[in-house]
């Protein structure tokens, strides 16, 4: 009996410690990634951004662009289903990879001055994994997939310019993403609308989540 207590406990001990381990890991990425030393990438959307305007912050997003069969015309065709952008972004620190920000649709509870009127029942959302601020965003300018250097991938999602509509602090007062201005969307590969399976009547109500991944870039106006 007082052997099996003491494997118990020990199990136990191993659990708080890795746990331990782990949340030090979480807090060490958190600084990390508030130290990130971003070059401000020379894209094509550069010349769009107000003069100051540099880059903090850049997560690797790995997600899906949901579509809907709608019809059109007298057959079917893919149409994006504004409600289920998901993604997940993260940093490389050390070797591994740190979940840093989820990216899916919200209501905009803050809109600021550039925020379209009246607001869409809900809109493309950035939040911080590590301090759960957030910021919403708009998109202004957009790219072909395979058209440049820095959206390299024909056939993929297109890249995108976005502007900041809102930003809101988190629950314990966390800013990380209130500061963005703008974001930029880069190197998207995949998350395309199928080229099958929405063409005839018989297909409308299909819904798809195609994966994608992407760069996305945040910035901040100049200090």
């Amino acid at each position: 009996m007082n052997v099996n207590i003491s494997q118990k406990n020990t199990v136990r001990a191993r659990a708080l410690f890795t746990a331990a381990l782990a949340l030090g890991g979480a807090l060490g990425a958190a600084t990390q990634v508030n130290a990130q030393n971003i070059t401000s990438p020379n894209t094509t959307f550069a010349h769009e951004l107000p003069e100051g305007t540099t880059a903090f912050l850049v997560g690797h997003a790995d997600g899906t662009q949901g579509y809907v069969c709608l019809p059109s015309g007298t057959g079917a065709s893919w149409t994006v289903n504004q409600a289920r952008p998901e993604a997940t972004l993260f940093t490389r620190i050390f070797g591994v990879d740190f979940e840093i920000i989820t990216h899916f649709l919200s209501p905009d509870t803050n809109p600021n001055g550039d925020a379209p009127k009246p607001l869409p029942f809900a809109n493309a959302t950035w939040q911080s994994s590590l301090d759960s601020s957030k910021v919403w965003a708009k998109a202004v300018d957009t790219l072909p997939a395979g058209s440049t250097a820095d959206c390299p991938n024909a056939g993929s999602i297109a890249c995108l310019l976005l502007q900041s509509i809102g930003t809101e602090v988190g629950p314990a007062g966390g800013k990380s993403l209130t500061q963005v201005n703008f974001i930029e969307r880069l190197n998207t590969n995949g998350g395309s609308a199928p080229l099958t399976g929405c063409s005839v009547a018989s297909d409308v109500g299909k819904q798809i989540l195609v994966p994608y991944t992407a760069d996305y870039y945040f910035f901040h106006p100049g200090k």
